[in-house]
């Protein structure tokens, strides 16, 4: 078959490519890399005109008055541009309801072209959607990435990117694209939730991890812990970072050298999963029901993670808790408890180290994961 993947966000379509061209299936990626993350992508759509000086100085002045980012534009041009290498593909899957990254009045006649010219169209719902954030705003889940924004809507600022998807024009982009597809899958818990029952919903596909390239790392328990904290900036109140910040103070109080925290910003992907790698316990994210993506990875390592691992995940997997996993709960304290937990007895460490990997290798493995999407899209039309 040839698949087209659009979009890259998390390096969910790398892996799936690489599992989907070890089963012997041509695969093609376009994207922009996610900015500073920089994934891998075969054909970049990502801005260069407006990403050199002074230039950059300006698209950044007008997205400040305007909250408009003109580079979207030589975005829109540089797709159109590649329609000869966009058509006549088996299989076309969107990464998300917004894969270029662009305003709908822009991204629609390119989608249109990418519906007209291809056989299957699929979603994925891995981040942010309409389906998603409607739920999350209804309340309908304990928590969300939106439990801050809506306990404190002062908060609005730090929300721009998440409630775009209900704004008309995006509200708008999503009928269109349901229209069009065959089907949307989902890549973990907290998007499945949402999709329940939906007509054109497929199912949940776990995430595919790559479990040949990312190798095992034997822990080396010596008299110091080290933790691990990689901060993505304009995530920081979605993901409930501010937890972990309190928890690493107590902790640094309450066990001194006995304990080391790596704290980094705004990586690119190529240096976070470098930056980990020294760690034994690794602090991902609160307000999630699964793992996202650097999560797994940190897990395929055999690092023990705190991320979302809630009874929903646990019952999915058939998992006890606190077993291949840490769930991190919006509690500063209880994270710090979880931690101090760990610290005190090292060996739990190990044993879940060991769990974590063959979990991944067991419900993720980036072959098994896209003999699945074969057949979710070979079975739908």
């Amino acid at each position: 078959m040839r698949i087209l993947l659009v979009g890259e966000f998390s390096r969910l379509h790398n892996s799936l490519k690489e599992g989907l061209t070890k089963l012997g299936h041509e695969v093609v990626i376009i994207g922009s890399g996610d900015q500073f993350k920089k994934y891998p992508i075969d054909i970049n759509i990502d801005s260069k005109f407006f990403n050199k000086q002074p230039l950059l100085l300006l698209r950044k002045l007008i997205h400040k008055l305007t909250k408009q980012d003109i580079a979207q534009i030589e975005t829109y041009f540089r797709v159109k541009n590649k329609f000869a290498s966009l058509k006549g593909f088996d299989v076309v899957q969107l990464i998300n309801e917004d894969a270029f990254f662009i305003h709908p009045n822009l991204q629609t006649p390119l989608l249109k072209y990418l519906f007209t010219q291809n056989n299957k169209i699929f979603l994925l719902s891995c981040g942010d959607d309409y389906i998603s954030i409607n739920h999350y705003l209804n309340q309908r889940l304990k928590y969300s990435i939106l439990t801050p924004f809506i306990n404190d809507s002062r908060l609005k600022n730090k929300y721009h990117y998440s409630l775009k998807y209900v704004s008309k024009p995006y509200k708008k982009l999503h009928d269109f694209i349901y229209q069009n597809i065959s089907g949307v899958i989902a890549s973990d818990l907290d998007y499945h939730i949402p999709l329940i029952n939906h007509v054109k919903y497929l199912g949940l596909i776990p995430n595919p991890i790559n479990i040949d390239k990312i190798k095992y790392i034997n822990l080396k328990l010596n008299n110091q812990i080290i933790i691990f904290l990689g901060i993505n900036r304009p995530n920081y109140v979605k993901k409930g970072i501010q937890f972990f910040d309190e928890a690493l103070d107590i902790i640094s109080k309450k066990y001194g050298d006995k304990v080391r925290v790596i704290r980094t910003e705004n990586l690119p992907y190529s240096e976070y999963i470098k930056a980990y790698d020294q760690s034994h316990i690794v602090l991902d994210q609160v307000y999630a029901y699964d793992q996202g993506y650097n999560a797994l990875e940190a897990m395929a390592k055999g690092k023990v993670v705190f991320t979302g691992a809630e009874k929903e995940w646990l019952d999915f997997y058939d998992l006890t808790e606190d077993t291949v996993a840490i769930n991190a709960l919006p509690d500063s304290e209880q994270i710090a408890k979880k931690l101090s937990w760990l610290i005190e007895n090292p060996e739990k460490i190990v044993e879940i180290s060991l769990n974590a990997r063959a979990f991944i290798e067991k419900e993720h493995n980036y072959v098994t994961i896209a003999k699945r999407y074969l057949e979710a899209w070979q079975n739908n039309s």
